[in-house]
């Protein structure tokens, strides 16, 4: 294995493998290159994921048409089709993956869950959250805008529709 260089912002996003339980195919984060990614790490069992999700769907909603990239990966340990049940109970559409195996919490350096990284088009890591979010604040939503190019001008917290 090789060996594993610090994260933190300014450093590039390590690439991983999950499973898209939408499609049941394995996905790579290098298959996302280019694009404007909010890579959120959670589980189903966690009360302060599932605070967040709601605010992560409406980020989703917001700026999924702009380009921005949701992958939220799951550390359940479950069988899939019982993650899948809970992000459908929830009516979650953005791309929810899962990684049995946990590999991405060290790659990712994380101390537990919830944890999100904001990673620019250029597969730069721009900010780690620890903890549940907030994705409907006006700073982030616009740090969302600035890396998507979009006008600043306009309202961060304005819906897509």
């Amino acid at each position: 294995m090789p060996e594993l260089k610090p994260i933190r912002p300014g450093s590039q996003a390590p690439d991983f493998s999950a499973v898209n339980l939408a499609t049941g195919d394995t996905v790579r984060f290098a298959d996302f290159a280019g694009q404007v990614i909010l890579l959120n790490i959670w589980a189903t069992w966690c009360v302060p994921c599932e605070a967040e999700m709601p605010s992560i769907q409406r980020l989703h909603e917001a700026l999924g048409d702009s380009g921005l990239k949701v992958l939220a990966v799951s550390v359940d340990v479950a069988e899939p089709d019982q993650v899948l049940e809970w992000v459908r109970d929830r009516n979650l559409t953005f791309d929810v993956l899962q990684d049995r195996t946990r590999r991405i919490e060290k790659l990712y350096q994380t101390t537990g869950v919830p944890e999100s990284f904001v990673i620019d088009s250029g597969g730069v890591i721009m900010r780690w959250e620890i903890g549940d979010r907030d994705w409907d604040d006006a700073g982030r939503r616009a740090l969302f805008r600035r890396l998507l190019g979009l006008s600043e001008r306009a309202n961060p917290l304005e819906d897509s529709s």
